[in-house]
């Protein structure tokens, strides 16, 4: 059991990380990765998000009837990211602020509903606050690894703090849409010739 456990866990962080196994949840990857103070804080609320969610749905999975359980997901996806998007409001309103839109649109994040369907209604309580924290915090480490390229290369800064000092000429094309295409595609690359090693 533990040792499952572990495994539903780690494969999060590589095997299935979201963005570049999965390709899921590029949406808000692309929108908010230009700091990674940002990033840090929209992978905290999904990994919040994502693991109670995850622990809820396995817990009544039985009690859901297979008509309405896609309906019964949205709801409890929905109740987590009106508590996190009340939290940030009150205690990280600056940070509330940058994300904008991208804390309630959590709750369509194909990523929660599809861990809610593959594998927390599938599985046991345990298993299923593995995967959502294994997920989550791949989730994580990818919006944040996004966000130090495009934030160290766009405004010459890691977390807020200077990077190249003041002679450097910000490559402003990464802080900008097409950058974010353009350095996630590089990344996926990257990955998937690991991939393949």
């Amino acid at each position: 059991m533990v040792k499952r456990a572990v495994n539903e866990f780690v494969k999060g962080l590589w095997e299935e990380i979201p963005p570049f196994r999965l390709v899921l949840g590029l949406c808000p990857t692309l929108a908010v990765t230009k700091t990674v103070e940002n990033a840090l804080g929209m992978g905290m609320a999904v990994i919040f998000v994502l693991t109670c969610s995850n622990v809820i749905v396995s817990a009544v999975r039985n009690l859901i009837p297979k008509q309405v359980r896609i309906a019964c997901f949205i709801v409890v996806i929905a109740t987590f990211v009106t508590i996190v998007e009340l939290v940030m409001q009150a205690f990280t309103y600056p940070l509330y602020l940058k994300l904008g839109i991208f804390i309630p649109l959590i709750v369509v994040n194909c990523i929660l509903l599809g861990r809610a369907e593959a594998f927390a209604s599938k599985n046991g309580v345990i298993y299923s606050l593995a995967d959502g924290l294994g997920i989550g915090i791949g989730y994580t480490l990818a919006l944040s690894a996004l966000a130090s390229i495009r934030e160290i290369f766009g405004y010459g800064t890691f977390y807020h703090i200077s990077v190249f000092g003041p002679s450097f000429k910000p490559f402003s094309f990464m802080v900008k849409a097409p950058g974010a295409f353009v350095c996630l595609g590089l990344m996926l690359c990257i990955m998937n010739m690991f991939k393949k090693k």
